[in-house]
C-alpha cells in the first residue's frame, strides 16, 4: 500500500462536446462530475448569453475558451444562484461579458462570499487550490423581479420569485425554444440541498409548481443529465414526500435527531439511485424547523 496521499481530481469543466438542446442552445454537460454544473450557452444573432460557469478562475478561463468555439458575439453572463461551483469563474469574464444578476443573488454573494470560499476550501486540498486566487465579482446590471434579454432572433426571460435553494435562485427561460435552466431548483438523481437557514423548502415546493405551470420542453438542471419537465416532478415528488413524513414525526413530538434516525434510511432506500445522500439529513431539518415555527 502506498503512504502517499490520494487526492481527489479538481472539479473541472470536462473536455466534451456541447450538446445542442435547441436551436441556438447548448449545454456543456456535468457528466455527473461533482462540483461541476450544467453550463449553458445561448447564442442570437447579436449577442450570447453564458449561463453559469463552473469553480474558480481556471474553469472560467477553460469555460471561455469553450464559449469562443461556439460564438465570437458580444457575450452576457448570469448565473443560477451565487454557490461557487455555478458562478466563481465569472472573474475570466470580468471584460469580456456584460454580467447580470438579480438584486438579492449580488446581495447574498457579498455577504457570504468569504464564508464560502473558506467554506468549500475546507472540502479537499483539490477545491482550495481552486479557490485560491478566486475574486468576488461584481454585475454590471441588476434587476428585481424580472429581466428580458433580447439576444437577437431568441429572447430570454430572467425571472426571481424568492428565496428556496438559496435566497437568489434564478430562472432563465427561453419560452420560445421551451428550455428552463433549473440551476440547483432541480437536480437529476441528486438529493437537492438545502444548505442552510436561507434555504426554504416549502417556498421551493411553490417554485417548482410556478415551474411546472411554465410547460419547458427541455430542463436543463443545475446537476446530472438534461432531461423534461419530468424532472421537476421528480423533486416537487422528493420534498414533498420528505415534507409530510417530517410534519408526521414533528406533530407526534418526535425530537429532530430521532426523526433523522429514521427517516434518512427509509428516504435512502426510497431513492436508491440518487446521489449525494449526505442531504437527506439537511432536508429533515429544514422542513422540522418549518413545522416548529
Amino acid at each position: 500500500m502506498s503512504d502517499q496521499v490520494q487526492t481527489a481530481p479538481q472539479p473541472l469543466i470536462p473536455e466534451v462536446s456541447p450538446q445542442q438542446i435547441a436551436d441556438r442552445v447548448w449545454v456543456l454537460p456535468d457528466e455527473r462530475i461533482n462540483l461541476v454544473p450544467n453550463i449553458g450557452v445561448v447564442v442570437g444573432e447579436n449577442a450570447a448569453l453564458v449561463v453559469d460557469t463552473g469553480m474558480g478562475r481556471r474553469n472560467g478561463e477553460r469555460l471561455l475558451e469553450r464559449v469562443r468555439e461556439l460564438t465570437d458575439k458580444p457575450l452576457l453572463l448570469t448565473l443560477t444562484h451565487f454557490h461557487p461551483e455555478h458562478g466563481w469563474g465569472a472573474q475570466a469574464f470580468h471584460g469580456v461579458a456584460t454580467i447580470v444578476y438579480n438584486e438579492i443573488q449580488r446581495a447574498e454573494l457579498e455577504e457570504k462570499f468569504g464564508s464560502f470560499v473558506e467554506l468549500f476550501s475546507s472540502f479537499g486540498p483539490e477545491i482550495a487550490e481552486l479557490l485560491a486566487d478566486v475574486e468576488l465579482v461584481r454585475p454590471h446590471v441588476v434587476y428585481a423581479d424580472a429581466a428580458e434579454l433580447d439576444l437577437g432572433g431568441v429572447t430570454v426571460q430572467l425571472r426571481y420569485h424568492g428565496p428556496a435553494h438559496t435566497r437568489g435562485d434564478q430562472l432563465v427561460v427561453l419560452p420560445n425554444e421551451g428550455v428552463l435552466f433549473a440551476g440547483d431548483l432541480v437536480e437529476n438523481r441528486f438529493f437537492p440541498i438545502l444548505p442552510d437557514e436561507d434555504a426554504h423548502g416549502s417556498r421551493w415546493i411553490d417554485l417548482l409548481e410556478r415551474m411546472r405551470a411554465l410547460e419547458p420542453e427541455t430542463v436543463v438542471p443545475g446537476h446530472g443529465e438534461v432531461g423534461d419537465a419530468g424532472l421537476i416532478d421528480e423533486v416537487h415528488t422528493y420534498l414533498g414526500h420528505v415534507r409530510g413524513r417530517v410534519g408526521e414525526m414533528a406533530a407526534a413530538g418526535t425530537s429532530l435527531d430521532d426523526a433523522k434516525t429514521q427517516l434518512e434510511p427509509e428516504i435512502r432506500r426510497r431513492y436508491a439511485t440518487w446521489d449525494n445522500e449526505i442531504w437527506i439529513g439537511f432536508a429533515i431539518e429544514n422542513f422540522y424547523r418549518e413545522s416548529n415555527a
